[in-house]
């Protein structure tokens, strides 16, 4: 299974993310969406599961959820905005734990687990790269991938 993950639109929806994302079965965002568009430009590739950021305050983006539970192949998935308010001890319990919030691309495994952030795909921070990810997810296991957008 073929997992686009985007995060930190800020209401700005690159070409070449969504070029980049082409593909996708699905998509996850990891919150701080923007306007309603950004949504529809990803769920004209696939079906789309996006949880609410700090800047979600209006619109279709304040009706998401804060988090959200998944999942794929049997793992089990946790998608929160922010890594640092992570509540919850994921060993033994998720596979793969997905953030935003940091605009910083983190593809790392500690123990058991996956912590994945596919980085800021809007507007540039600082010296940070643009970047999307995506998640190759089979039965035997997860696989994550940075991928920095030409812009």
């Amino acid at each position: 299974m073929n997992i686009g993950v985007i995060a930190d639109t800020h209401s700005k929806m690159r070409p070449e993310a969504l070029a980049a994302l082409a593909g996708s079965e699905l998509i996850l965002h990891a919150g701080d969406v923007g306007r309603h568009d950004v949504l529809e430009a990803l769920e004209a590739i696939a079906p789309v599961v996006a949880i609410r950021g700090n800047i979600d305050k209006t619109g279709r983006a304040a009706t998401l959820p804060d988090i959200e539970e998944l999942e794929f192949l049997g793992h089990a998935f946790y998608m929160l905005h922010d890594v640092k308010t992570l509540d919850l001890d994921p060993r033994g319990r998720y596979r793969v734990v997905i953030a935003g919030h940091s605009h910083k691309p983190r593809n790392e495994w500690i123990d058991d687990v996956l912590f994945f952030n596919p980085g800021g795909a809007g507007p540039r921070r600082f010296t940070l790269p643009i970047t999307v990810g995506r998640l190759v997810v089979s039965e035997a296991g997860v696989a994550g991938e940075i991928i920095e957008l030409p812009v």
